[in-house]
């Protein structure tokens, strides 16, 4: 603090000397930025960056390598074509989607503990999930899941009474 002033004066004082000796820097060095010591790094060629020298050029630098050209006499061999994949079948379980039928496959006893009731909802989300199978399956699966769920959190419910 200057004598006689407060820390709010003194810092006026200090940016206003600042921008009386910052207008004489901006008037030499217009492509600046202010508070740095140096300038921003497209300036490469006295305020004239090299990619403006050659703006066709930044399209085709970002195109991937052609294949190469094959000569007059060369012989051009066709690309084989891509066979479209199979359609997927689907597998025998995710077309079981009786609430009994699952319940068979869950093989729920009154001997269950917690554990195993979790591990046993795992096991069968592991093979059933839809996110797990393909989307043309997807609807059955989440069948099959959503009746999993509903007889596992129903075991669990008699478990704990």
């Amino acid at each position: 603090m200057l004598f006689g002033q407060s820390v709010f004066q003194s810092v006026l004082e200090r940016l206003k000397a600042e921008e009386e000796s910052g207008d004489e820097a901006e008037a030499s060095v217009a492509h600046r930025v202010h508070g740095f010591s140096t300038g921003l790094a497209f300036d490469v060629m006295e305020g004239v960056s090299a990619a403006s020298q050659r703006p066709g050029q930044a399209y085709l630098e970002n195109l991937e390598p052609e294949a190469p050209v094959a000569a007059a006499d060369e012989e051009i061999q066709p690309q084989p074509i891509a066979e479209p994949e199979p359609e997927a079948v689907m597998p025998e379980h995710l077309a079981r989607t009786a609430p009994a039928e699952i319940a068979a496959e869950l093989s729920i006893t009154a001997a269950d503990t917690l554990l195993t009731l979790n591990e046993k909802r795992r096991a069968f989300a592991k093979s059933n999930h839809p996110d797990r199978v393909a989307p043309s399956f997807r609807e059955n699966a989440t069948k099959r899941m959503m009746l999993a769920n509903l007889l596992v959190d129903e075991a669990m419910r008699r478990r704990g009474r």
